[in-house]
């Protein structure tokens, strides 16, 4: 029995876990976007980047050729003076290279790799390039002059300038963050009416027409013609519902007075008294179906408010306990409070203990029993009523809920419309819950009426209460 309120448990969660449309689309544009960058930066890196990589060690290496076959051919004092020059203008320092020099290789990154490796072809396999030494930062190319070590030391932001530094990481995140502001706003801008649309169609499933108006003149022909046929659409729901409210409050005055004058008349001019009850019956049930056909067609918008369900269940139980063919079990925790309708409540508890009354009557026994129980779960309210009837064949089940099905009618004998049960799956409809039907294991019709719980509460066990009442009752 079970299984059909898990399913409705797991499209909730689905529903819950789902991902708007706005953030799709702008998962989907940011993605592309910054596809579309990353590819950029790819191709700039080996179209572009990579040979200018190249050419600057080239520079390099020439820089350090130059200034070794430079230190080569000049004496001792003007070698002082060349190595003072190189420093001042070019920020090229020479520096000799100790053997405990401490320093740390350039290859950090892959382009410092790519360098370096290139500096090692034109220099020499003993050529060292590295990027720390002795703590001092910078691009240091060791190289020799007749027999004595040397280090060519660069400025560490002329090699930044040489490799880009940061600046390329910088700007890689100025793109992403521009990327991702622009797929928010057009996300926002496309999605834009679909949203307008979605609140304008939920006021219309609550009835409220007359505030549902979008814009007839959007700049998209393709939205402006949607927002016109919505308008139209819903100028003509409110038409319909104001032209159905008047037929039924006509109904009722064209259709019973015709039937309170027919009664009177039977009443007063009919001799044979039980030809006389006979025919005020079927004019009482003429006028309760009239009642079942208004209550079908009754508007399907309410205003839901927090009630207290063990209250409402106990007030619904007390006009059919007093009879003398219904017991009632009865085990609603009081703190249970739920979000619907008092008097479209107590009219579904009436149609279900009226159904049960005729329906389900212990075989062998003439008496209906009733239980009534309330459990919380998931910020759901579920409202169990069962019969210990002999239920009903679960190839009819799905169908009970039909307007007009009448199950086994040689088994019931009923004389209804077969509008009960049809009418309380939409009055629970119409006060956001479910109506589940099913037959009890234990034998008997269960039927499960699932509301939204008003706040969390602590449902505690509550002991069973007989209602046990005998009675001169009418049906």
């Amino acid at each position: 029995m079970h299984a059909p309120l898990e399913g409705v448990h797991r499209r909730q969660r689905q529903h819950t876990l789902g991902i708007s449309l706005f953030w799709r689309t702008f998962i989907l544009l940011g993605l592309l976007l910054l596809g579309s960058a990353g590819g950029w930066y790819q191709l700039f890196r080996t179209l572009e980047y990579e040979p200018r990589v190249i050419d600057n060690a080239r520079q390099v290496a020439s820089l350090v050729n130059l200034s070794r076959a430079a230190l080569i051919h000049s004496d001792a004092i003007a070698r002082v003076s060349l190595i003072k020059t190189l420093a001042d203008q070019e920020k090229v320092r020479i520096l000799p290279h100790e053997p405990g020099d401490k320093f740390d290789l350039f290859a950090q990154t892959e382009l410092e790799r790519r360098m370096s490796n290139e500096l090692i072809a034109r220099l020499g396999p003993d050529t060292i390039v590295a990027s720390r030494v002795n703590n001092e930062s910078g691009l240091w190319v060791g190289f020799s002059i007749e027999g004595d070590s040397y280090w060519l030391l660069m400025d560490r932001s002329r090699v930044g300038a040489l490799l880009g530094g940061g600046t390329w990481l910088l700007w890689l995140a100025t793109v992403g963050a521009v990327s991702l502001i622009g797929a928010a706003l057009l996300a926002r801008l496309i999605n834009r009416p679909l949203k307008q649309l979605s609140i304008a169609a939920a006021r219309v499933r609550d009835g409220n027409y007359q505030s549902t108006r979008l814009d007839e003149g959007a700049m998209s022909s393709e939205i402006r013609e949607v927002n016109v046929g919505f308008n139209r659409m819903a100028d003509q729901l409110s038409k319909i519902e104001q032209d159905r409210a008047e037929m039924l409050a006509g109904i009722s005055h064209d259709l019973r007075t015709p039937l309170a004058r027919l009664r009177l008349e039977t009443e007063m001019s009919v001799p044979d008294e039980e030809a006389r009850e006979h025919m005020v019956a079927d004019i009482a049930q003429v006028d309760t179906i009239i009642d079942k056909f208004l209550d079908y067609a009754r508007p399907d918008h309410l205003t839901l408010v927090e009630m207290p369900l063990a209250e409402l269940v106990h007030e619904s139980v007390t006009p059919f306990a007093v009879r003398d063919d219904m017991e009632f079990q009865v085990d609603v925790a009081p703190e249970l409070r739920v979000l619907g309708d008092d008097v479209e409540l107590m009219r579904v508890l009436s149609n279900l203990f009226e159904n049960a009354r005729r329906y389900g009557k212990t075989p062998g026994t003439g008496i209906a029993r009733v239980r009534v129980a309330a459990t919380a779960r998931d910020g759901m309210v579920s409202l169990r009523v069962r019969d210990n009837g002999p239920g009903v064949s679960p190839e009819q089940l799905p169908s009970l809920t039909r307007p007009f099905f009448r199950g086994d009618t040689a088994r019931t004998a009923a004389t209804g419309a077969g509008l009960g049960l049809a009418i309380v799956a939409k009055m629970v409809q119409n006060m956001g819950g479910q109506l589940e039907l099913a037959n009890s294991p234990s034998g008997g019709l269960l039927a499960i009426v699932r509301l939204q719980q008003a706040h969390e509460s602590k449902a505690t066990a509550k002991p069973s209460q007989r209602l046990k009442r005998r009675g001169a009752g009418k049906d």
